[in-house]
């Protein structure tokens, strides 16, 4: 690694990030390619829609910044201390939230930040030498494809990317660039038998053959899905009101990595824990205090809501 690549990863961690790698922006793998075309041919992708489109940019980072030659991949670990969770005293029962879900919203977090490392490019080569385009899962990018490849970690069998050391709760972002740089060279490691994940998910949309089936997804089915929530599922989703992360807090990984340590991302452990009967009495002003600038924003108060009939129903059992 040269000193212009040390100076942009040491930037990146100035920053607030706690993993940074490079590769290429060259497409994804064969490999990779092949598996996401047929869990879309197959329907697993369910209602979502947006998978299906722009999927020559998803694999491609140069579809996406015409003339990319390297993608700089960050990752920002998001485990949050146990101490700073707000347990439940009364007004139960009560619906449980994903943990990313406890910070302010990560998109506008990350993509300031790279926005930032980009003016840090330009000040090291030259404003006239380099484009970029910064990227949060929100835009069509195969990021996980190309975390691995930017040695940033591996993917488990939860699909999620793992670091050695942070386990898979980390938050992705990624900075195209024209500039050649130096890349990583990916982490050679895997799951080996462990199946914790698998035997973890409650709806069994993990399964053992590596496929995921996203239409049985408690996450999906909370949070992106609108139709009607069948009995069976229903009765899985417990007290889950917003998305799920049995996969990610199975995973042996999770329980060796440290917590965050980055103060500067807004955290409120508050969210963790809601009573089901106030989100049902909810306006949308009273869902957007507590979350408005969070991911649960783009979830919206009608699924939540949803959500929380279903968790108040399982109480009930």
């Amino acid at each position: 690694m040269g000193i212009f690549e040390q100076n942009i990863k040491d930037k990146a961690i100035e920053l607030g990030f706690d993993l940074v790698g490079i590769t290429t922006a060259d497409p994804i793998n064969e490999e990779d390619i092949g598996h996401l075309r047929q869990w879309l041919d197959e329907g697993l992708a369910g209602e979502l829609k947006y998978m299906h489109r722009y999927l020559d940019k998803r694999i491609d980072p140069g579809k996406l910044l015409p003339g990319a030659k390297s993608v700089i991949c960050v990752g920002l670990n998001y485990k949050p201390p146990e101490e700073a969770i707000v347990q439940p005293t009364e007004n139960g029962p009560y619906g449980r939230v994903v943990n990313y879900a406890l910070y302010d919203d990560y998109h506008t977090f990350i993509k300031d930040r790279l926005f930032r490392l980009a003016s840090f490019l330009h000040e090291l080569a030259g404003k006239e030498n380099t484009q970029y385009k910064a990227c949060v899962d929100s835009v069509p990018l195969a990021e996980r494809a190309l975390a691995r490849r930017a040695g940033l970690g591996f993917i488990g069998k939860n699909h999620m990317l793992i670091h050695p050391q942070l386990g898979p709760q980390i938050l992705l972002g990624e900075l195209l660039t024209t500039l050649s740089l130096e890349p990583n060279e990916p982490i050679c490691q895997d799951c080996g038998s462990c199946r914790k994940c698998i035997d973890a998910c409650p709806t069994e949309s993990l399964q053992p053959d590596g496929r995921f089936d996203a239409r049985r997804c408690i996450s999906y089915l909370t949070a992106e899905f609108d139709g009607p929530v069948s009995p069976e599922l229903a009765a899985m989703i417990g007290d889950r009101v917003c998305r799920c992360e049995e996969c990610i807090l199975a995973c042996p990984y999770t329980s060796k990595a440290p917590p965050l340590c980055n103060a500067d991302i807004g955290f409120r452990g508050e969210r963790k824990w809601i009573s089901l009967n106030e989100i049902i009495e909810w306006d949308q002003a009273a869902f957007e205090r507590l979350f408005k600038g969070t991911t649960v924003e783009r979830t919206g108060l009608k699924r939540l809501q949803r959500a929380a009939r279903i968790c108040l129903k399982n109480s009930a059992r």
